[in-house]
C-alpha cells in the first residue's frame, strides 16, 4: 500500500457520501425527523467537520485530538444551508486527500499521541475513523431521505 493507496480510499469515502446524499436538495437543508436532531444540513457540516478534526489530530497538532467536543458543534449548528455544508465537505476531503498522498509511509506509519483516541495507532488510522464515521451520517442521511419520500442512489453502483 502506498499514501496515494490510502488517499484513493478517502476519495472514495467521499465518493460514496455524495452519491448517497445527491437526493437531497437544498429545499432539504433544514429538514429534521425530531426536534433535537441535526438538519440534513449540519449532518453534511459535521461529516466535513471530522474530516478536518482527524487531519488536525493526525497531522497538526502536537497533543493530538482536540475533545472540545461541545466546541466543535458550535459552528456545525449554524449551518442552515445544504450548498454550504457541501462546499465545506469539498474543502475538507479535498484537503484530507491531498494531505494523506502527500505524506510518506513512514509519516503514515508514525504513531499518534496518547490520548483516549487511537493512542499509539499508526497516523494513517484515522482514515478508517473517516470511512467509519462518514458512512455512519451517510446511514442516518439515508433515512432522512427516505422519510422524505426520496430514493437514495446505492453509494457503490456506477464505479
Amino acid at each position: 500500500m502506498t499514501p496515494e493507496t490510502f488517499a484513493s480510499n478517502l476519495k472514495n469515502t467521499k465518493e460514496f457520501f455524495d452519491r448517497s446524499t445527491r437526493c437531497l436538495t437544498e429545499e432539504h437543508s433544514t429538514y429534521t425527523p425530531k426536534e433535537g436532531l441535526m438538519t440534513v444540513a449540519q449532518q453534511v457540516a459535521h461529516v466535513a467537520q471530522t474530516f478536518d478534526w482527524f487531519m488536525e489530530g493526525a497531522f497538526e497538532r502536537a497533543d493530538g485530538f482536540d475533545l472540545e467536543f461541545e466546541a466543535h458543534m458550535i459552528p456545525v449548528m449554524k449551518v442552515e444551508s445544504l450548498k454550504e455544508a457541501r462546499a465545506w465537505l469539498d474543502t475538507s476531503a479535498a484537503k484530507a486527500i491531498e494531505t494523506v498522498g502527500s505524506k510518506s509511509m513512514e509519516e503514515l506509519m508514525s504513531p499518534l499521541p496518547e490520548g483516549m483516541v487511537m493512542g499509539g495507532a499508526p497516523r494513517l488510522a484515522v482514515i478508517g475513523g473517516i470511512d467509519d464515521h462518514t458512512a455512519h451520517h451517510r446511514g442516518v442521511l439515508t433515512v432522512y431521505s427516505r422519510l422524505l419520500g426520496l430514493v437514495p442512489d446505492m453509494p457503490y453502483m456506477d464505479m
